[in-house]
C-alpha cells in the first residue's frame, strides 16, 4: 500500500492506492465540501497518518473546519481499528489545533442578560481549550504506549500554542524555547516567542524576532508585519509602525488586524490639534472606514467591536453601540478589553438613563481594574446620581491615592468639587478640612495643567484634556468661592480667569462683573469697582426680566462705592432708586441712615431706622446696626434695653448682641461715680457681667475678635480687681500688677490684630503701652490707628496722642514733645470746636510748656522758644479765665481748678521777664564765645593753610632740582657714549699699525734657529694659559654682569677714558686676547 501526493498540471492531488492495482487520485484544488466519500477511500486504503493530516489540513485551509475535524476523528477510528494507535499523536495534535481554532471564534463568556447581542447554543472558549488539552494528553499517552516517546516538534508547538491561548506565558515560553533549541528557524516557535516578549513589554527583542520571521517567510500567516508595527508603535516610532501595517494590508488585503490598527491610527491622528480641521475630518472618516471593514472581516473580534462601539456611541446610535459593547464583553480575551467593553456598555446605558444597569457595568469594570480612570469617574457619577456623595468621594480617593496613583486632572477637579460641596452629617470643623482638601486638589489640577501647557510649548502634542478643563468657567468660579474667606488674591485671580473665559465666549455673566467689583471694592480700588458695578448693571439690564433680580444687589453695591468715594449725592440717588424699586430693602435704608448720621442729622436717621425696624423687626443684622446707632448717638439706656430685648426675645446666642451687651455693661460700670459700698458693689457686678457676656460670645464663636478684645480690656484695666471695686492691694504691688495686666492684655491684642484689621485694636494696644510707660511704642500704635484707619480725623485718637506726647514731654523734659502734644490737641479742637474739655487741655499744655522751659537751664532752651512759650502761656491765661467764668450748668472740668491754674499762671508769668533777661544774657555770652571760637578756628585754619603752601612749594623746588640733575646726567651719558666711540676708532688704528710693525721684525730675525723653537714652546704654553685665563675671566665677568651689572659698566668707562692706563695696562691685556701669530719675542721677554 502506498500513496503519494502528485501534481497534475497546475493543480495538486493525492494518489490513494487501493487493494490491487487500483489508484484513485484526489484533486486537492477541487475538494468536495462533504468528505464522506473521501473518508471511505481513506479507510479502505488504510492510508498513513500523513495522508489523513494532509487532507484534513487542506479542508481546514479552505475553511471547511468541521470537515477537517470529521476527517481527524475518522483517522483516529481507522488507526484504532487497524491497531496502529502509536502513530496517532499527529492526529491528536491536529484535533487540538482545531479546538484552538474553534476557541478563537467562541465567546469568552456568555451574558445571560444581554439586551442586544444574545448568544444561544454556543460553547465558551474554556471548553475548547480544555478539549485541546485533553487531545494533547491523549496523544502523548498514545505515543508513550507505542514506545515512540512523547516529545517532538509538533507536540511542543501544539502545546505551546494551547498554553499561549490560555495565557500560560511561562509554560508557552518553555515549549517554544524547546522547539527553537532544535530548530532555530522554526517560524511558528519564533512567532510564539515574539508574542510572549511583546506581552512582557520587551519590545526590542520581540521586534527582532518578528523581523526574523519576515525574513524566513515573507508570506507567513499570521503576518509578522502586524507584530513589527505593534513593537514600533510601542517604541514611539509611529510613522514606521503605520508603514508596516500598510505593507501588511498590501500583501493581505483582507487581513482584519491591519485594517483595525490602521483605523485606530487614523482616529488618533484626527485628535492632533496641529492638523487643520479638514485634515482631521478626513483622518477620522478614513479611520471609521478601516474599523468597519475590520469588523466585517471578523465579527467575532472583541478589539474591532470595541473600536466600532466607540464610534457608534459618539454618533448617538446607542442600540448598535450597546450590541457592540456586549459583543466586546463576551468575546474579550484580555482584561483590558473586558474592562473597555463594560465601560462602553455602562456609558450607553448611562446616556439612555438606565442608571441601575449602568451602575452594574461600572461596578464590573472597576472591580476588574480599580485604577481605571474612566471606570472610577463613571462609578462616581452613578453614586452622585444616587445621592451617595461620600461613596463617590471614596471612589475617586482610591483612584488618586497610592498605591499606583493615577494622574487624572478630571478626577482631581471632580473630587475637589465634591469636597467643596457641603453635605448633611458633616460638622463645621470637618467641612473646613474638606474645603482645605478641595483647595489642595484644585491647586494640584491647575499645576498639572500648567505642566501640560509647558510641555506643549516645548514641542509635545497638546492634550485635549488641558484645553477643555482650563476653559471650564464653573471650575474657576468654584475655586474663587473656596478662597473667598482665605485669600482675596487667589479669589481675584480665579474670578479674573472666569471673567476672561466669559468674555471669550461673548456671554459675560453680570454676576462675575459684580463679584469682581466687590473684590476691588474690598481692596480699596474704588474707581475700578465703580466701573465694574456699572458694567454689570448694563449687562444685567440687557438680560430683560432675568437680570432684574441681579441688578438689585449690583445697584446697592454701586451706591456703596459712591458713598465710600465721598460722592454722597450719587449715593443718595442710587439708594433712592433702589428703594423705589424695592421699598423693603432695609440694607439701603440702613446706609441712608448712616449717611444722615454722618451729617449730624440724627433724628432723620433715627426715623429711617424705625421704619426699617417696623418692617423687619426680626432681622438680626438690622437690630445690630440699630444698637450701634444708639450707642454712637450717646443713648446708653435705650441701647442697653434694646440689646437685652434682642437677647431675650429674638436670639440669646446672637454674638453681636452679646458683645454689645458686654461693652454697654463695661462702659456703664467704668463711668460710675457712686463711691458708696452699694455703688461699688454694683460697679463690680457690672464688670463681672461684662466679662460673662464676652466669655459667652467666645464660647459661641471662638474666633470673635471683638469679644476677645473686650476681655483683654477687662484684663488690662483690672476691672475684676481693685479697679472694679475689689480689695485694694498694697501700694507697692499696684504698679507691678498694672504692668503685668497690661502685658497680658498686649499678648491678647497682638493675636487679635492678626484677625481683626481695625483701628480699635491699635488704640487699645496704645493704651496698654501707655500704662506701661512705654510712650514711644504707645505713640506708634496711636499713629497707626489714626493714619491707617481714621485718616487723622478721630478726636479720641488725637487726644490719646496729645496725652502720650504730654507724658513723654514731662518725663524727658522735652519742649519739642510738649509742642507736639499741643499740635494734636489743636487738631482735635479743629474737629470739635465746641468741646470745652479740649480747650482746657490746650490751656494746660500751653501753661505746662512755659513751666517746663522756666525749669530748664538757659543752656537747654532758646530765646525763641522761651518767647513763644510765654506768648502761649498768656493765651492759656485767657483760656483758663474764660473756662473758670463759664456759666454753663455742666462742664467737663472743674471751674475751681481752672481758676487755680489761672492764678498759678499769673504768678509764673511774673518771672517771665527775668527768664527772658537771663536767657538773652546767656545767649549773648554764648554768641560772643561762639564768635571768638570761630575767629580762633579761622586763624588756625589760615596757619595750617600757610604751612601746607610752604610744604607744597618745597616739594616743587625739590622736583625741579631733581629734574635738572637728571638732565645733566643724560647729557653726560651721551658725552661718554661719543667718547667711547672715538676711542674705539683710535684703538683700531693703533692695533693695525702695531701688527704691521711686528710682521716686519719677524722677517728680519728669521736666521736665528734655536730661539724660534723656544719661542714656539713658550708661545704654546702661554697661549694655553692665556686661553684658560680668558675663559676664567669671562666666566667671572658673566657672574659679575648677572649679579652686579652697574658696577661692571662704570670701571670700563673709566678705563676707556684714561689714555695712560690704556697704554700701560690695556696694551698687554689686549695682547693676551690675540692669537699666537701676533705674539713677539719682546712680549715673551716682558712676560718672563
Amino acid at each position: 500500500m502506498s500513496e503519494d501526493v502528485a501534481y497534475v498540471g497546475s493543480g495538486r492531488s493525492i494518489d490513494i492506492e487501493l487493494g490491487g492495482q487500483e489508484v484513485i487520485t484526489i484533486d486537492l484544488d477541487n475538494l468536495d465540501p462533504n468528505p464522506e466519500d473521501v473518508l471511505d477511500l481513506l479507510k479502505e486504503g488504510q492510508c498513513r497518518v500523513s495522508v489523513w493530516t494532509k487532507l484534513a489540513g487542506e479542508y481546514w485551509r479552505r475553511g471547511y473546519l468541521a470537515a477537517a475535524e470529521r476527517i481527524a476523528h475518522s483517522a483516529i477510528e481507522s488507526l484504532q481499528a487497524n491497531g496502529t494507535t502509536a502513530s496517532s499523536p499527529p492526529i491528536y495534535a491536529l484535533l487540538a489545533n482545531i479546538q484552538i481554532a474553534h476557541a478563537q471564534k467562541a465567546p469568552k463568556l456568555v451574558l445571560s442578560e444581554a439586551r442586544e447581542d444574545k448568544l444561544t447554543n454556543v460553547r465558551p472558549k474554556e471548553e475548547y481549550y480544555r478539549e485541546a488539552a485533553q487531545y494533547l494528553n491523549t496523544g502523548e499517552r498514545a505515543a508513550a504506549e507505542g514506545g515512540e516517546g512523547v516529545g517532538g516538534t509538533l507536540a511542543f508547538l501544539t502545546r505551546g500554542i494551547q498554553q499561549l491561548a490560555t495565557r500560560s506565558m511561562d509554560d508557552a515560553m518553555r515549549s517554544f524555547e524547546g522547539v527553537l533549541a532544535e530548530k532555530p528557524t522554526n517560524v511558528v516557535a519564533l512567532l510564539g516567542k515574539a508574542r510572549i516578549l511583546y506581552a512582557r513589554r520587551s519590545y526590542p527583542q520581540a521586534l527582532k524576532l518578528f523581523q526574523q520571521v519576515l525574513q524566513l517567510n515573507p508570506h507567513c500567516i499570521p503576518d509578522p508585519r502586524i507584530g513589527i508595527g505593534l513593537c514600533l508603535w510601542a517604541m514611539d516610532y509611529k510613522s514606521k509602525a503605520k508603514a508596516a501595517w500598510q505593507r501588511s494590508l498590501e500583501v493581505n488585503p483582507t487581513d482584519w488586524p491591519a485594517l483595525l490598527l490602521l483605523g485606530l491610527e487614523s482616529i488618533n491622528a484626527s485628535k492632533t490639534e496641529n492638523l487643520s480641521e479638514q485634515d482631521r475630518a478626513q483622518a477620522f472618516l478614513a479611520g471609521t472606514k478601516f474599523i468597519e471593514k475590520a469588523f466585517n472581516a471578523n465579527q467575532k473580534s472583541a478589539a474591532a467591536a470595541n473600536a466600532l462601539c466607540e464610534l457608534f456611541l459618539r454618533k448617538g446610535s446607542y442600540k448598535r453601540a450597546l450590541k457592540l459593547a456586549e459583543r466586546t464583553i463576551q468575546f474579550a480575551d484580555t482584561l483590558t478589553l473586558l474592562t473597555e467593553g463594560n465601560l462602553r456598555a455602562a456609558r450607553v446605558l448611562h446616556a439612555e438613563g438606565s442608571l441601575k444597569e449602568a451602575t452594574k457595568y461600572y461596578t464590573t469594570a472597576t472591580d476588574g481594574q480599580p485604577k481605571h480612570v474612566l471606570g472610577a469617574i463613571g462609578m462616581a457619577q452613578m453614586q452622585i446620581q444616587n445621592d451617595e456623595i461620600a461613596a463617590a468621594i471614596h471612589t475617586l480617593d482610591l483612584l488618586l491615592q497610592p498605591p499606583n496613583p493615577q494622574r487624572s486632572v478630571e478626577a482631581m477637579v471632580m473630587l475637589a468639587s465634591l469636597r467643596a460641596h457641603p453635605r448633611p452629617g458633616v460638622s463645621s470643623s470637618d467641612y473646613a478640612q474638606e474645603k482645605a482638601k478641595a483647595r489642595e486638589l484644585f491647586d494640584r489640577a491647575i499645576k498639572t495643567l500648567e505642566q501640560d501647557d509647558s510641555r506643549t510649548s516645548n514641542g509635545h502634542i497638546p492634550q485635549h484634556t488641558a484645553s477643555y478643563i482650563n476653559d471650564d468657567l464653573d471650575m474657576h468660579i468654584e475655586i474663587a468661592r473656596l478662597w473667598q474667606e482665605e485669600s482675596l488674591d487667589r479669589t481675584t485671580r480665579a474670578l479674573k480667569e472666569a471673567l476672561r473665559l466669559s468674555e471669550a465666549n461673548e456671554q459675560v455673566d453680570p454676576r462675575l462683573l459684580n463679584n469682581m467689583g466687590a473684590l476691588q471694592h474690598m481692596e480699596g480700588n474704588l474707581a475700578e469697582a465703580r466701573a465694574l458695578y456699572e458694567e454689570s448693571l448694563t449687562k444685567a439690564a440687557s438680560l430683560g426680566p432675568d437680570g432684574e433680580g441681579m441688578s438689585t444687589s449690583m445697584l446697592y453695591n454701586l451706591a456703596r462705592v459712591y458713598e465710600d468715594s465721598g460722592d454722597i449725592t450719587m449715593a443718595k440717588e442710587a439708594y433712592d432708586k433702589l428703594l423705589t424699586r424695592h421699598p423693603e430693602y432695609v440694607d439701603a435704608k440702613v446706609r441712608q441712615a448712616q449717611m444722615l448720621a454722618d451729617l449730624n442729622q440724627s433724628n432723620d436717621a433715627h426715623d429711617l431706622l424705625k421704619q426699617a425696624m417696623a418692617s423687619q423687626n426680626n432681622n438680626l443684622n438690622l437690630r445690630a446696626f440699630y444698637t450701634y446707632f444708639l450707642i454712637q448717638s450717646n443713648f446708653p439706656k435705650p441701647a442697653k434695653d434694646f440689646v437685652f430685648a434682642t437677647l431675650k426675645d429674638h436670639d440669646k446666642h446672637d454674638v453681636y448682641s452679646l458683645c454689645a451687651a458686654g461693652w454697654i455693661q463695661y462702659h456703664q460700670s467704668r463711668e460710675s461715680r457712686d463711691l458708696s459700698p452699694k455703688g461699688l458693689e454694683e460697679r463690680r457686678r457690672g464688670f463681672q457681667r461684662s466679662a460673662e457676656f464676652y466669655d459667652k460670645a467666645l464660647l459661641l464663636d471662638p474666633l470673635c475678635a471683638f469679644a476677645a478684645q473686650g476681655l483683654a480690656i477687662v484684663t488690662a484695666e483690672d476691672a475684676l480687681g481693685s479697679f472694679g471695686g475689689g480689695p485694694a492691694t498694697s501700694g507697692g504691688d499696684d504698679p507691678q500688677k498694672r504692668m503685668r495686666n497690661a502685658r497680658d492684655a498686649l499678648d491678647i491684642f497682638a493675636k487679635i490684630r492678626e484677625s481683626l484689621n481695625d483701628g480699635s485694636v491699635y488704640l487699645n494696644m496704645g493704651h496698654c503701652y501707655y500704662a506701661r510707660d512705654e510712650f514711644d511704642r504707645a505713640i506708634e500704635s496711636y499713629e497707626t490707628a489714626s493714619v491707617r484707619f481714621y485718616s487723622g480725623h478721630n478726636v479720641s485718637v488725637l487726644l490719646c496722642l496729645c496725652r502720650t506726647w504730654y507724658a513723654k514731654a514731662s518725663k524727658d523734659q522735652s519742649f519739642v514733645a510738649m509742642s507736639t502734644a499741643l499740635k494734636y490737641a489743636q487738631k482735635a479742637l479743629h474737629l470739635q470746636p465746641s468741646d470745652k474739655a479740649i480747650l482746657y487741655n490746650i490751656a494746660m499744655v500751653q501753661q505746662k510748656a512755659a513751666e517746663l522751659l522756666f525749669g530748664l537751664s538757659p543752656s537747654k532752651r532758646t530765646l525763641k522758644d522761651l518767647e513763644w512759650a510765654i506768648l502761649q502761656a498768656g493765651h492759656a491765661q485767657r483760656l483758663f479765665a474764660s473756662l473758670a467764668a463759664d456759666s454753663a450748668s455742666v462742664v467737663p472740668y472743674s471751674r475751681d481748678i481752672a481758676d487755680q491754674r489761672r492764678k498759678y499762671g499769673e504768678s509764673m508769668l511774673r518771672r517771665g521777664d527775668e527768664h527772658l533777661a537771663t536767657q538773652k544774657e546767656f545767649e549773648a555770652e554764648a554768641q560772643a564765645k561762639l564768635v571768638a571760637a570761630r575767629l580762633r578756628r579761622q586763624m588756625e585754619k589760615e596757619k595750617l593753610e600757610a604751612i601746607e603752601q610752604e610744604r607744597v612749594e618745597e616739594h616743587r623746588r625739590q622736583a625741579e632740582k631733581l629734574a635738572e640733575e637728571r638732565r645733566k646726567a643724560r647729557e653726560q651719558a651721551q658725552e661718554w657714549t661719543r667718547e667711547v666711540q672715538m676711542e674705539s676708532d683710535e684703538e683700531r688704528e693703533r692695533k693695525s699699525k702695531r701688527a704691521a710693525r711686528k710682521v716686519k721684525v719677524e722677517g728680519e730675525s728669521g736666521d736665528e734657529g734655536a730661539e724660534p723653537k723656544k719661542k714656539k714652546r713658550s708661545g704654546g704654553k702661554l697661549k694655553k694659559a692665556i686661553d684658560q685665563d680668558v675663559d676664567n675671566e669671562q666666566l667671572f665677568s658673566d657672574d659679575e654682569v648677572d649679579s652686579k651689572p652697574a658696577k661692571k659698566r662704570v670701571p670700563k668707562k673709566r678705563v676707556v677714558r684714561d689714555d695712560e692706563d690704556q697704554d700701560a695696562v690695556g696694551g698687554p691685556r689686549k695682547k693676551q686676547y690675540k692669537s699666537k701669530e701676533i705674539l713677539s719675542d719682546t712680549d715673551d721677554e716682558e712676560m718672563s
